[in-house]
């Protein structure tokens, strides 16, 4: 009896130590779709595993609306424990301000020099030769979503390009379907023409215009062509009317619209929706036109926190995001596709496997966020927001101010 009591004072001694070594992590994001959530539970699921405790920390509305929320957090000397932020220059001025941790030893026994890839995946993470953040998925802009359902029901074949789709739009109308989904967020509409850019224009020309900030070539009649496509765009999507990317994602799921432009994230709504890639719905990478995907993203930073048990959850949570189960398991969910060049796939849906190919042969360009900062983003947001909600805003005068923005980009 006694050696029974001393098992079971044992056992109750050491559930203690392990709930006193367990951490909670608050970890903001803004992933709150559908399929989201369901992607975001899986990063939970892994992390939970090693004993410590994600505490959600989701804010509704996008990244725009949470990444000031999240910025004024750790600016307010209020951090979490980890917050999402996607690729590129959005956390610059925070790392920059030393509120952000260095995970140049976290990274280094992970090898993710060697297992992250493309690199500039990495590169957007690394500061002065420090890296400051994990890359969870690469997201790509350059999908249009079709619904098979939309295109059968207005008696036309499901497009293969931009331009078949565009030549289908009558007929979608006719039918009383919305022929492109854009719904009411800015950077739906100034996503949308940088795909656009990428499509019509052509790599050079998105380069010379999202890299170089060449201002001539942004007012130039390459450029011109983009805006008559983006003119084109808002023609067909006048009668969204719907504000969050994800609604927009349902009238095609719906079969109300005929198809959308926007990123592999739109994959998770598809899937938690129960729709199957090539049967009901089609996507055509680079619009059918040029098969060019960005490799944006998303990544987790981590702020400089005084706790030292925390500081070290971090450091678990970092290692947690990158490991291979974890990457698959997330990355199923999102529709996006793993950094980890080194993990299997097999269970890939026949859009991913697009993706897969494309990211394969190299056909990859840096997104645009990533080559410009965050004001000239927002400059370059609030431009597309009121060219689509403003008819009588010309392409000619759209394209002189877009050219204006570039000629002082940074």
């Amino acid at each position: 009896m006694k050696s029974f009591k001393a098992l079971i004072a044992a056992s109750t001694l050491l559930a203690s130590a392990s709930l006193a070594n367990a951490t909670d992590l608050e970890v903001t994001h803004w992933w709150t779709s559908g399929g989201e959530a369901a992607a975001v539970a899986e990063l939970a699921k892994a992390f939970d595993a090693t004993g410590n405790k994600w505490v959600d920390g989701a804010i509704a509305g996008s990244g725009g609306t949470a990444r000031p929320i999240m910025i004024s957090r750790i600016t307010g000397g209020d951090p979490m424990g980890a917050t999402q932020f996607n690729h590129g220059r959005q956390a610059e001025e925070l790392v920059e301000a030393g509120l952000m941790r260095d995970l140049t030893d976290v990274a280094t026994k992970g090898k993710w020099t060697e297992i992250i890839r493309p690199k500039s995946l990495l590169d957007s993470c690394t500061i002065d030769g420090k890296i400051y953040c994990a890359p969870v998925n690469i997201h790509s802009w350059q999908w249009l979503w079709l619904s098979n359902k939309a295109f059968e029901e207005a008696g036309v074949p499901v497009p293969k390009n931009w331009d078949e789709f565009v030549a289908a739009a009558p007929a979608l109308e006719k039918a009383g379907k919305v022929p492109l989904a854009v719904g009411g967020q800015p950077w739906q509409a100034s996503g949308a023409f940088a795909v656009l850019m990428i499509a019509i224009g052509g790599k050079d020309t998105f380069l010379k215009v999202y890299s170089d900030k060449d201002a001539e070539v942004a007012a130039g009649p390459e450029v011109a062509k983009v805006f008559k496509a983006a003119n084109d765009a808002r023609a067909m999507s006048k009668n969204t009317n719907v504000q969050d990317w994800n609604q927009a994602t349902n009238m095609v799921i719906t079969g109300k619209a005929g198809g959308q432009i926007m990123g592999d994230w739109a994959q998770g709504e598809f899937q938690v929706a129960g729709q199957v890639a090539g049967k009901d719905y089609t996507c055509l990478p680079g619009l059918g036109v040029n098969e060019i995907l960005s490799t944006n993203g998303d990544a987790f930073y981590f702020p400089l926190l005084k706790d030292e048990e925390k500081s070290k959850a971090q450091d678990v949570l970092a290692a947690t995001l990158l490991d291979p189960k974890t990457q698959v398991a997330f990355n199923l969910k999102k529709g996006s596709l793993p950094v980890r060049g080194d993990v299997d796939l097999a269970s890939a849906n026949d859009c991913m496997k697009k993706g897969l190919d494309i990211l394969a042969k190299g056909n990859v360009i840096q997104s645009a966020d990533q080559l410009v900062s965050a004001d000239t983003t927002k400059q370059i947001e609030d431009l597309f927001a009121e060219f689509f909600a403003t008819p009588s805003l010309t392409p000619e005068d759209a394209q002189k101010r877009f050219a204006d923005i570039i000629a002082s980009a940074d």
